[in-house]
């Protein structure tokens, strides 16, 4: 990635941690009232022409276009479907990177923008990218489960990958709790092809998610009834969920907006944001039914006895290289959620990562190109040779 791309990214994505831009021609000082009269026309003229009803700022599909990397779809079985990115340098390094997106999260995020994209970083430092991302689930594939998802689907599609690669060695990538599924699969096939395991925010200990463990364990949510009368959980209650983690933050990112309106980057990269934080994907009935009662409700991650398959699930089997990375101000899977996981695996070659930034700036905020993308290609590198 250049450094035009790099100030690019850092210009746009500030949208958790957005600074006040000085005061410039452009932005003139109250006092001045000729030109900040003429700057709030040009604020007020640009907000009309966007159509703001309230807030909400519509732009045309072709500016907001997401997930533009060039890819092609080399495998899919049921809900997931495999991607294979284009390398974009001659000499790639030999084992390929398989990443796993939460199965209620669409996997553009990653890949947003030109010059806001981690997959194009990737490929821009010689990695050979695939991505797991997953379809919404049609009625009757509300009987898909955790053992599915682990063992068929992520199976699959590592399988897959070596078919299509050529290659034996593998390395998983998990975002959220397309981390857990990374985790499991690893435990339950020891001396398998994943070479290299990576989790970027990823759970753990159901009692540290806190919220969630409240409601669930609430008499008034049956998740057996839940799943019974409806199927698949919807995608816009899994969202109200994660909204009600943090009332406010919404209004607040809408009035941050408002005060950066003239920036045309910064509302750009607000809209790529606002449409993928609700744009979630239905959960499969039979997987959130699991999730619910083995992770959340009885926590048997770190209380032992999850079983897939009847094979039960230690994360001390997991022997392979391990990296570990938790956002210091993840309000989704907080650190009572995530720390105990690098003691869990067991990997004489692990290192955990604490960075500042949220469960989504973590991967694609305006900071993730300094912070993390740099220490991640450092740590495939030493690895994927």
């Amino acid at each position: 990635m250049t450094a035009d791309d790099s100030r690019s990214f850092a210009s746009a994505g500030l949208i958790e941690n957005a600074a006040m831009e000085p005061v410039t021609a452009e932005h003139p000082a109250a006092g001045d009232d000729d030109n900040f009269d003429a700057h709030v026309e040009r604020v007020v003229q640009r907000a009309i022409l966007r159509n703001i009803p309230g807030l909400n700022l519509p732009q045309s599909q072709s500016e907001l276009d997401v997930g533009q990397t060039p890819k092609e779809l080399v495998y899919s079985n049921e809900t997931a479907r495999l991607y294979h990115y284009t390398p974009m340098l001659d000499e790639i390094y030999r084992v390929p990177v398989l990443i796993v997106m939460s199965p209620v999260a669409k996997g553009y995020i990653l890949d947003l923008a030109h010059g806001q994209s981690l997959i194009e970083y990737l490929l821009m430092q010689g990695h050979d990218v695939y991505m797991l991302d997953w379809a919404a689930p049609h009625r009757e594939q509300s009987r898909l489960g955790l053992d599915e998802y682990v063992l068929d689907l992520v199976g699959g599609c590592v399988e897959a990958v070596a078919h299509d690669s050529g290659e034996d060695d593998i390395t998983l990538i998990g975002y959220c709790m397309g981390g857990m599924l990374s985790l499991m699969y690893t435990a339950l096939n020891v001396g398998g092809p994943v070479r290299n395991l990576a989790c970027f925010t990823t759970p753990v200990n159901g009692d540290g998610m806190a919220l969630f463990k409240k409601w669930m364990t609430s008499k008034s949510f049956d998740i057996d009834r839940l799943v019974d009368q409806i199927g698949n959980i919807p995608g816009d209650m899994i969202n109200g969920s994660i909204q009600a983690l943090r009332p406010l933050q919404r209004s607040a990112n809408q009035m941050r907006l408002l005060n950066n309106v003239q920036d045309d980057a910064f509302v750009k990269a607000h809209l790529r944001f606002d449409r993928w934080a609700v744009d979630q994907l239905p959960l499969p009935g039979e997987l959130a039914r699991k999730m619910a009662k083995d992770f959340i409700i009885d926590n048997k991650l770190i209380r032992g006895g999850l079983e897939l398959r009847g094979k039960p699930v230690d994360f001390a089997n997991i022997r392979v290289p391990f990296l570990h990375v938790a956002a210091l101000y993840d309000h989704i899977v907080p650190a009572e959620a995530s720390r105990d996981l690098i003691d869990l695996v067991g990997s004489e070659d692990k290192k955990e990562i604490v960075m500042k930034g949220g469960h989504v700036s973590l991967v694609a905020g305006g900071n993730a190109i300094f912070r993390l993308w740099p220490q991640l290609d450092a740590w495939l590198a030493a690895r994927d040779q």
